[in-house]
């Protein structure tokens, strides 16, 4: 009798040794839920939202103009998510409320009001992002604390990259790419 409910809390206990270590594989390694926590990713991000971000694919390609990323700024502790504006060897300027990106204005449609300087970058001053850097803004931009203020971040502060939104229900599916 003791027997048999031994082997039976055995097979509970490599069931949950064997659930926690896939979870942990999961979350350390490949994804991570995160909540969205105020105004400077509005209207794309809105304050409250969740969403799943990948580690994967940064693992050996390198990010991309338009990613949405989760990373740690070198202002804070705490988790950021921003959008990659600019990448190693760009030059970005601001001007007059738009961004140029080696001379070129940048099209942003998920942007709804001008972009204006910060204490690291001022206007018309043209930056030109360091390798392994990254300049990255939020699309809310008057209410964003991003590169404008505290300069690019590296590729190993990089903690994800936005993948699916998954609450609320009406607002899930896949982080849309804009195209430049």
């Amino acid at each position: 009798m003791f027997k048999r409910l031994g082997a039976f809390f055995m097979d509970i206990l490599e069931v949950i040794v064997l659930a926690v270590g896939i979870f942990l594989i999961v979350y350390l390694l490949i994804l991570r839920p995160h909540k969205i926590k105020g105004a400077s990713m509005e209207p794309s991000f809105p304050d409250g939202e969740y969403l799943l971000t990948e580690k994967v694919s940064y693992y050996k390609d390198d990010p991309k103009r338009g990613d949405v990323i989760v990373f740690t700024p070198p202002i804070s502790e705490d988790e950021f998510i921003k959008r990659i504006i600019g990448l190693p060897g760009d030059t970005i300027m601001l001007l007059n409320g738009k961004v140029f990106v080696n001379d070129n204005e940048l099209k942003e449609n998920y942007v709804k009001v001008n972009s204006y300087p910060g204490s690291f970058l001022s206007e018309g001053e043209k930056y030109q992002i360091p390798d392994g850097n990254y300049f990255v803004m939020g699309d809310n931009r008057p209410h964003s604390s991003d590169s404008r203020a505290w300069g690019p971040v590296t590729k190993k502060v990089i903690t994800g990259k936005a993948w699916v939104i998954y609450w609320p229900m009406k607002l899930s599916g896949l982080v849309p790419k804009p195209s430049y």
